[in-house]
């Protein structure tokens, strides 16, 4: 079985030594991505803006991997504080509101302060 790597040039890729996705079978595994803007760089204040950018950013490398949000069967949050929560559906709503794929959300220190949020998502074409 055939492997495909993703790679959207985050710095952090060659640094620490992964994929932005990883395709094997029919599943695309994509790492977790925090909300640093992907044209810009910069990281903005907003855990509802960041979110918003780690979707685009998963929903390049899903496309790069032949797949869609619609393939998306798992989701996993991590948030830095607990009323995050509450402001995550307004960036993921819009995406996840018909797919409704499983989800959990950990609340954790993420690796850098400015970080509020991470996501990672599995999909799957079968």
């Amino acid at each position: 079985m055939s492997r495909t790597l993703i790679s959207s040039g985050s710095p952090f890729e060659a640094q620490v030594g992964y994929s932005r996705a990883v395709v094997q079978g029919g599943w695309c595994f994509v790492a977790g991505t925090t909300g640093t803007d992907p044209e810009t760089r910069a990281m903005p204040e907003s855990v509802v803006d960041q979110t918003a950018n780690a979707l685009k950013v998963i929903g390049k490398a899903l496309e790069e991997a032949g797949f869609s949000f619609a393939d998306v069967v798992r989701v996993t949050y991590y948030i830095t504080d607990p009323p995050y929560w509450d402001e995550l559906g307004k960036a993921t709503a819009p995406i996840f509101g018909e797919i409704r794929p499983a989800a959990s959300c950990i609340v954790t220190g993420l690796i850098k302060p400015e970080m509020k949020v991470e996501v990672e998502v599995t999909a799957f074409k079968g």
